[in-house]
């Protein structure tokens, strides 16, 4: 496929068909993704591809705002930075995350960003318990690693609508 199409294809996608994603294209999906630049090529970020559905629902449940959609998808991607790689893992990471959903377009499949870093598991009580604690209860998430999101993904129940042309000009500027 071809990037211009890729660009145009990626949508944020939250309703998933019942239907497993083939561990070829996970894998493949990993693989590009991790082509991804990054900082002196420090190669920090760290993937874990998640697929069990106990382990999704888990997910589904660290915020109570924005994540219970991954309860249903066939897959979830948590990307993940070693802080003893690099000070700008988090950098890397998203260089990383927004590679891996052109990635996953590319093999057909949708996804949508859930937020990890920094993030409370109660919108109400900012200071809480923390989204990355609610997953290292289950996931072997090494302490050294930073978490940045997940990438919820699966084959879309949909054909999503195709973006609008940006605002207008002011999101260009010339110097």
């Amino acid at each position: 496929m071809e990037l211009k199409t890729i660009l145009e294809k990626r949508r944020s996608v939250r309703k998933f068909l019942d239907r497993k994603v083939e561990k070829e294209k996970l894998q493949r999906i990993a693989d590009m993704a991790l082509t991804a630049p990054s900082s002196r090529n420090s190669r920090s970020t760290r993937l874990m591809i998640v697929d069990k559905k106990e382990h999704l629902e888990h997910i589904a449940t660290m915020r109570d705002y924005g994540a219970a959609f991954v309860k249903n998808a066939a897959a979830a991607i948590i990307v993940m930075g070693d802080k003893t790689k690099s000070d700008l893992w988090l950098d890397n990471c998203v260089i990383t995350a927004t590679t891996l959903q052109l990635a996953v377009v590319d093999e057909g499949l949708a996804s949508c960003w859930v937020h990890i870093n920094d993030r409370p598991c109660l919108k109400d009580e900012p200071e809480g318990k923390q989204a990355v604690e609610h997953l290292r209860e289950v996931l072997p998430i090494p302490e050294n690693y930073g978490v940045l999101c997940a990438i919820a993904l699966g084959y879309s129940d949909f054909e999503p609508a195709p973006l609008p042309p940006y605002e207008g000009d002011e999101r260009i500027l010339w110097g």
